[in-house]
């Protein structure tokens, strides 16, 4: 494992195996790099492979005084321009997806592809009344009760009752005892990336690969308005919003097909 120093805290990334490639896999809110191990093991034979943990996630650092997804999207600035490749397909989960597209604008040289894992499925859109109502409530008590408001979530949206107990065990424990500084600091974003994605979608200028599962449907309408260079979506059937512990070979099998599709047509152009 290596690290860097932005921002009055450590980041803690790790490289596996070697290739022209790097693909750089972000994990999202209160996971931390561990969440992409069949990943790591799956695609080091044939890629440079970088996993790393997010301020306030994993073993990196929790000195930071203000938290946002702008930081974290320069924190992943900071492990691209670490890694010295113009050959970068970025891989972000859930929230890494708009991380992600904050760094993709800022380094549009290093990046050929860019891949997310069960996010944009209601891109550049806000959220519909009701649900507005209850993502305030959501703010509102996770200020008297982190922990437990968290949990709630996580079971709400995030799991299902298919989902093996200790991959719901797993989850629910990482968000009850995520870093609370943090997660207040960035939750209240987290429910209007609406506006940076109809604002950045337009500027990304790699294709829109999306892996999303099927448990929440994607709204295709918003992605053929602003995804500005185009966009393609793989489904995956029957798991929760981590389909990297629930079912990690049919992720590992999309995500085969989409970096390929983006390598060889990179080579096509070359």
């Amino acid at each position: 494992m290596s690290g860097i120093f932005r921002d009055k805290a450590s980041i803690e990334y790790t490289v596996s195996g070697k290739g022209d490639t790097t693909l750089l896999f972000v994990h999202g809110s209160y996971c931390d790099q561990s969440y992409w191990k069949r990943q790591v093991e799956d695609f080091q034979p044939d890629y440079q492979v970088v996993t790393l943990d997010l301020p306030g996630h994993g073993k990196s650092g929790k000195g930071r005084e203000i938290w946002s997804v702008q930081g974290f999207a320069e924190d992943v600035s900071a492990v691209i321009r670490e890694l010295r490749s113009d050959n970068i397909i970025l891989i972000g989960h859930s929230l890494a997806g708009d991380i992600n597209l904050i760094a993709a604008t800022l380094h549009p040289e290093s990046i050929i592809g860019f891949i997310g894992i069960d996010n944009f499925k209601n891109a550049a859109t806000p959220l519909p009344e009701e649900y507005r109502e209850q993502s305030e409530a959501i703010l509102e008590n996770l200020k008297t009760d982190f922990a437990g408001t968290n949990e709630r979530y996580a079971r709400m949206a995030l799991l299902t009752p298919e989902t093996p107990p200790e991959i719901t065990d797993r989850v629910v424990e990482d968000f009850r005892n995520g870093y609370q500084p943090m997660g207040l600091g960035i939750m209240p974003e987290v429910f209007a990336m609406y506006r940076l994605e109809k604002e950045l979608l337009p500027l990304l200028q790699t294709r829109l690969d999306l892996i999303n599962v099927e448990y929440i449907p994607t709204n295709e309408e918003p992605l053929k308005r602003y995804a500005g260079s185009g966009y393609e979506v793989v489904r995956i059937a029957g798991t929760c919003h981590y389909p990297m512990l629930e079912n990690p070979e049919a992720l590992n099998a999309a995500l085969g097909q989409v970096i390929r599709k983006i390598t060889h047509s990179r080579a096509a152009f070359a």
